[in-house]
């Protein structure tokens, strides 16, 4: 059974870091993509990083330059270093896993993931 476990996730000001992980177990797929998504409530869910098994990484625009997606093959577990936050940068933060890697256009589409945890809560305070 594939789990996805984030943590990290909390409340701080703006300006502030956060390290978001997310640690996978029963998930053994060599080749994959592994994405971080965001939600707020009213809003669409938004894809914000992207890694696949070779460390090829894609970035949305709107965080480009303040995230960092890496992971840890030996620990089974993917990190999103979140520095400068915004307080736009308030949401649920989601890891996410696929089967496969799909074409690099469809790397926020959350269709293309068979696997989520649980969430991560990012609070950022002006």
């Amino acid at each position: 059974q594939v789990q996805l476990v984030e943590s990290g996730g909390g409340s701080v000001q703006a300006g502030g870091s956060l390290r978001l992980s997310c640690v996978a177990s029963g998930y053994s797929y060599s080749n994959y993509v592994m994405g971080w998504f965001r939600h707020t409530p009213g809003k669409e869910r938004e894809g914000v990083a992207a890694i696949n098994s070779y460390g090829r990484i894609m970035y949305a625009d709107s965080v480009e330059g303040r995230f960092t997606i890496s992971q840890d093959n030996a620990k089974n577990t993917l990190y999103l270093q979140i520095d400068n936050l915004k307080v736009e940068d308030t949401a649920m933060y989601y890891c996410a896993a696929s089967i496969g890697i799909p074409s690099m256009y469809r790397w926020f589409s959350g269709d293309e993931y068979k696997y989520w945890g649980q969430g991560t809560r990012v609070t950022v305070s002006s």
